[in-house]
């Protein structure tokens, strides 16, 4: 099953690097297998010090901005437990982890991983449809130089119907922000993804 969730390693000067990521996870959470592209700094971090945090968060706000590249401060962390990585500290549950494998041989990495410590924070808010479109439209946002333009498009005017009925000011927000970067994405631009 995948989990999506943040990913935080540590950059080459160690400062947090932030990143969504959905592992395969295990039913009793003890393993991943993370799969990061071998252009991510995720990578190149995992690749250097194979360890970090993986977060299962219900702060949408902060996965849209993380998977499009527009946030702008690290959100304040504390220092993990087991593993020289770095804790949300708005997250419900944290999983620290050691990487025992990583193959780079194709594009997209595999990267076996243990639990080594976990950690609660508070609790999950619970079900709600705009969440998970925020959740679809992050996704989507960054597989932008994999599909076609237009379902994408499409795809963002079917999640826009939950997110207009059931979201909060920090799910709109996220959409809002998601819908923007879609609109104006270029593929041909360097900032592309």
């Amino acid at each position: 099953m995948i989990l999506e969730g943040i990913v935080t390693t540590r950059n080459d000067d160690g400062s947090v690097n932030v990143a969504p990521m959905g592992p395969v996870v295990d039913e009793s959470l003890e393993t991943l297998l993370l799969r990061p592209f071998r252009t991510s700094r995720t990578y190149a971090n995992l690749k250097r010090r194979p360890e970090g945090v993986l977060h299962v968060t219900d702060d949408v706000l902060l996965f849209a901005r993380a998977a499009i590249g527009r946030l702008d401060d690290v959100p304040p962390t504390r220092p993990a437990e087991r593993v020289e990585g770095a804790v949300l500290e708005e997250a419900c549950r944290w999983y620290e982890f050691t990487l025992d494998e990583l193959d780079d041989s194709t594009e997209r990495t595999e990267a076996r991983a243990r639990i080594v410590h976990v950690g609660r924070l508070r609790d999950f808010f619970g079900f709600n449809r705009a969440k998970h479109a925020v959740l679809e439209g992050a996704i989507l946002a960054t597989r932008l130089h994999l599909l076609p333009r237009d379902d994408v498009l499409a795809q963002f005017d079917r999640l826009a119907s939950p997110v207009e009925k059931t979201a909060g000011p920090q799910e709109r927000e996220a959409f809002a922000l998601l819908r923007t970067f879609v609109d104006e994405y270029d593929a041909s631009s360097p900032e592309a993804l």
